[in-house]
């Protein structure tokens, strides 16, 4: 009889335990879920931020074969530092112009290479990029300013 207690006792002493062990599995996983939120918020906030240096950085590409340099759109994050040598000129002379400027004018600030007429072409080109990425303001008549 006695061990028929026992074994009464001790399963008591399981039950007990195993109910006590569920609840705290219960408050793990609960705990778990709740972790998996700011997990995931970081997750995204560590993506855009690697998404927004990617934008900031010049990015090369290919096309048609060729290597190209990407220029990145202007925001608050991206300074002039992000564009390429020759396009921070020409962002600088039409700075300097204080007012509207034109591409040929841009042109014969860079040198007598850029102010040839063929040249004006690839020049024109890179200051609608400019214009197009928010670096430069385009104006109806074809002349160029500076964005603030």
């Amino acid at each position: 009889m006695q061990v028929r207690q026992w074994i009464s006792a001790r399963r008591s002493e399981l039950d007990a335990l195993a109910k006590e062990l569920t609840k705290q599995l219960q408050e793990v996983q609960a705990e778990r879920d709740e972790l998996a939120i700011p997990e995931r918020v970081l997750n995204r906030l560590a993506e855009q931020a690697q998404a927004d240096a990617g934008a900031v950085a010049p990015v090369s590409a290919k096309v048609a074969g060729r290597a190209v340099l990407l220029i990145p759109h202007r925001s608050d994050t991206a300074d002039e530092g992000a564009l390429p040598g020759d396009y921070r000129k020409i962002l600088a002379i039409v700075r300097e112009a204080g007012g509207p400027v034109q591409v040929g004018a841009v042109g014969e600030r860079l040198g007598p290479d850029a102010s040839v007429c063929g040249k004006l072409e690839p020049l024109r080109a890179k200051m609608t990029k400019l214009a197009d990425r928010g670096w430069l303001h385009k104006r109806p008549d074809g002349q160029f300013t500076a964005r603030l």
